[in-house]
């Protein structure tokens, strides 16, 4: 091993770490056999690297890492995927990031301030000398940028590999890993779906059907990190979503940058995912189905309304429009009109009866005049959307938007400051005050007044913080609206109805860990061989190596015994001439 950390960054992390080197732990059973010989050193040359201690003394997988997340569910579900393999590996995942020895920063690259906290955040951590990993769309898009010099980077597709990243950086190396997942020359959805994973709720599992899209959107920069359509295979999102009911998850988010183009580029589509789907979740539990983009949804309208209307499946669509304006949408490369949206729009709020639509809209894209603007304000006008996310427009470099004239920002603040204040001048749910409905809690609201819980719709429904009430399904009237939520008081008497399958993992509990992985746990028994995650092989190449732990802080004294043998090793070596 190297004596000093690395002065300038590695191409990949395959310059240190490749498929026919041991792993860490094989590293570590090797040196077993090692006795250290007694030799006398130049005093001298001693006392010069008496501060510069072999990179072997610091023990990867004893250290605190602090995960930072930014962006959509696909990123939160990469997020999860990452902290649930570094804590299987022995590393304790804080959420304190002062205390954290290492930050592993997941970044955003959709808008111009996420990449600014991005930035911010990893300058705030060089200056408090923490150890970082970028991961996420910024370094996969552009990883040349100067602020991440140095850094270590791990890709979107690379995520199955976060450890032996980690690993490297910790001992001082800057490494990159950003190839893409391929089988037979086929780019695959990404790292396997059967890893460990840490979910941030552990009633909620985010499953990410595919990667990548088939649009090119002239505005888009994810489309640079995600790439083109890579879809997974419907028996591997059955099997997750089977072993996440068994884990006491009671909700499942459907994720993607566009869930309608599933399936394109394996033969299959989407409906016949959810199908599949429906058939394996318990009753009571709740799917729900990510955003999708009006050109693939329109060849399925009348198979969605039917998904959409089974009681195990919210009915909520996300369908950005982004414009009301044919023209904008043409500059966009959206593929769609205004048109193709208001006609999924009403046939989903016909065959759906109280269907939630959701949309995006982008203020101030280039060459965007006022009555395209009007155009915008009057569909919101018509549909008002009970959820309605805006965005002013930030050109993203590298993309063919941030070259084309741009409007005044002061027009797209004040386009922006407009839409707005139309969105908040209607209360969606003033009329359903009085209603009884039945909702699943499954989470803390912000500001730990309540408990939140969502409606057959996925509205949003505030009730009483009643413990018993956590990842159960309750009968609750309606009593208050807001212009996001509604209030709830339970039904004196009525069932609260469990529908998770058995209990749910712990806040901060890794999901996905095999029987034979809880055995070493549990009896600290130890073998050379690595430890495999279910369905992962454990040969090399896989991708996920685990060390043989042992139980009741039995890793951390194993952890300060090769410390001190390591600094022994390092003593008796400078004893030699």
């Amino acid at each position: 091993m190297p004596a000093a950390s690395c002065d300038s960054p590695l191409a990949d992390i395959e310059d240190i770490v490749s498929r026919e080197d041991s792993k860490p732990q094989d590293r570590y059973f090797s040196r077993k056999s090692i006795v250290p010989k007694v030799r006398i050193r130049n005093t001298q040359k001693c006392l010069q690297e008496e501060d510069d201690p072999p990179s072997d003394s610091t023990i990867p997988g004893i250290q605190k890492i602090w995960i930072r997340t930014w962006g959509c569910s696909h990123n939160n579900s990469d997020g999860e995927y990452m902290a649930g393999q570094l804590a299987a590996y022995g590393y304790k995942i804080t959420e304190n990031p002062s205390e954290a020895d290492l930050w592993l920063l997941n970044s955003c690259t959709v808008k111009n301030p996420a990449e600014d906290h991005f930035r911010n955040s990893i300058k705030k951590a060089q200056e408090e000398d923490k150890k970082v990993v970028l991961a996420g769309c910024v370094p996969q898009a552009q990883p040349r940028q100067d602020y991440l010099k140095g850094l270590s980077i791990i890709g979107v597709q690379q995520i199955d590999r976060v450890v032996e990243v980690v690993e490297e950086t910790i001992k001082g190396h800057s490494v990159r890993l950003l190839g893409q997942k391929k089988s037979n020359g086929k780019r695959l959805g990404g790292a396997r779906l059967d890893l460990p994973k840490i979910r941030k709720n552990p009633l909620i599992e985010i499953i990410s059907i595919n990667t990548g899209c088939l649009n090119a959107c002239t505005y888009c920069k994810t489309k640079h990190a995600r790439g083109n359509l890579a879809s997974y295979p419907i028996d591997e999102l059955v099997d997750r979503a089977k072993q996440s009911f068994q884990e006491g998850v009671c909700e499942i988010w459907l994720t993607s940058e566009d869930t309608g183009a599933y399936g394109r580029d394996i033969g299959t589509d989407l409906p016949t995912l959810l199908w599949k789907l429906v058939e394996v979740i318990p009753e009571g539990a709740m799917l729900r189905l990510g955003m999708t983009n009006p050109p693939y949804i329109l060849e399925h309208l009348e198979e969605m309304a039917k998904i959409l209307n089974h009681p195990r499946v919210y009915a909520f669509l996300h369908i950005p429009v982004q414009s009301a304006s044919d023209s904008v949408l043409m500059e966009m490369k959206r593929e769609y009109c205004v048109a193709d949206f208001k006609r999924v729009v009403d046939f989903l709020k016909e065959k759906v009866p109280g269907i939630t639509i959701a949309t995006d809209i982008i203020c101030g894209f280039p060459g965007e005049t006022d009555q395209d603007f009007q155009d915008t304000l009057k569909l919101v006008e018509d549909y008002k959307f009970p959820s309605l996310f805006i965005n002013q427009f930030y050109p993203r470099p590298g993309t063919p938007a941030a070259k084309i004239q741009q409007v005044p920002a002061h027009v797209k603040k004040q386009r922006t400051k407009d839409l707005s204040q139309l969105f908040h001048s209607y209360n969606p749910y003033d009329h359903k005050i009085g209603e009884r409905q039945q909702v699943l809690v499954t989470e803390e609201s912000f500001d730990s007044k309540f408990y939140v819980a969502h409606n057959q719709f996925y509205e949003q429904v505030l009730v009483p913080k009643n413990p018993i009430f956590m990842g159960k399904m309750v009968e609750v009237d309606i009593y208050e609206s807001g212009k996001h939520f509604m209030k709830g008081q339970p039904v004196s008497n009525a069932k609260v109805y469990t529908p998770s399958i058995s209990k749910p993992l712990a806040k901060g509990e890794v999901s996905g860990l095999t029987e034979e992985f809880r055995h070493v746990l549990e009896n600290g028994t130890r073998t050379e061989a690595p430890v495999s995650v279910k369905g992962l092989g454990a040969g090399p190449g896989t991708g996920f190596w685990m060390p043989r732990m042992l139980p009741d802080g039995g890793l951390k004294t194993l952890s300060l015994a090769l410390a001190l043998l390591a600094l022994l090793i390092a003593f008796f070596m400078k004893m030699q001439p």
